[in-house]
């Protein structure tokens, strides 16, 4: 199986320990404060819903951790086999659903054929498509609705808007991507499954690398220079020794996208 582990620069490591803690507590206070019966959360079988559903079962024991798988016609066997690995492996319960039906009916609804249909506003279906039962299952059974989504993909607008953006808490969303598969080897989680490419798997053999440009070995260094020291793009190309072109693609994302963060948003009245 394909492994990409790469080492972490220093100031991008943070205390496992710790941070683990932190989550795990805001995970239980969340849930205790919301007054549900626990939460549910999509797996695909990547670092991010990996590490989420583990630190979920340290808060709340694996009885009130729930899962679903949602691959369709078009998924990758391995994400769905390293899905249904990483949920056996911590005892939650899951359900795997083919969303295939749902988007067809979607694309039906315009004549699209399934094979032929735009690949991006179809991946975009198959995300929403996926929060729709997530949400179904939530309001059913009394539980929050955990997002996977890490920062390095909320900075870069990497996600579907009301997709895999939509939940109720995110436990991972102030960790870069680095960080989180930190936290998968801390956690004891399969390496193969948390240092394997990133990838969306909204279509056949979809790769993060390819659509933005690079994976996050050379992303995160990039985000955490930009955001969190304020250098200029220059001043990062110089220092890591990538690409001008490069950095400006990435650090441009986050300005591109923002619309995407700003869930809600409109006019104010005059008075």
């Amino acid at each position: 199986m394909e492994i990409f582990k790469y080492s972490v620069p220093s100031y991008l490591r943070i205390n496992e320990e710790k941070t683990v803690k932190r989550i795990t507590n805001f995970i239980r206070d969340y849930i205790k404060e919301s007054g549900v019966a626990g939460v549910v959360l999509g797996l695909s079988g990547g670092s991010d819903s990996s590490v989420t559903a583990a630190l979920a079962v340290r808060a709340l024991g694996p009885s009130r951790v729930n899962a679903l798988i949602m691959p369709d016609k078009e998924s990758s066997p391995r994400s769905v086999s390293d899905a249904e690995r990483v949920a056996k492996l911590l005892g939650i319960r899951y359900v795997r659903i083919d969303i295939t039906p749902v988007v067809s009916s979607v694309l039906g609804a315009f004549r699209d054929d399934y094979s032929k249909a735009p690949k991006i506003p179809k991946g975009n279906v198959k995300a929403r498509a996926r929060m729709i039962l997530l949400y179904y299952m939530a309001n059913k059974e009394n539980l929050i609705v955990l997002g996977t989504s890490d920062k390095s993909e909320w900075l870069l607008g990497y996600f579907t808007k009301w997709g895999d953006a939509a939940a109720d808490v995110y436990p991972l969303i102030n960790l870069y991507k680095s960080q989180v598969r930190l936290l998968g080897d801390y956690l004891g989680l399969p390496e193969d499954i948390i240092w394997k490419p990133s990838t969306p798997d909204l279509w056949v053999k979809h790769r993060a690398s390819e659509e933005l440009g690079a994976d996050y070995d050379v992303i995160d260094p990039i985000l955490y220079h930009y955001v969190e020291l304020s250098l200029s793009p220059e001043v990062i190309a110089n220092k890591l020794n990538i690409d001008l072109g490069l950095v400006k693609s990435i650090v441009g994302r986050i300005s591109l996208y923002e619309h995407k963060r700003k869930m809600i948003k409109g006019p104010e009245p005059v008075y």
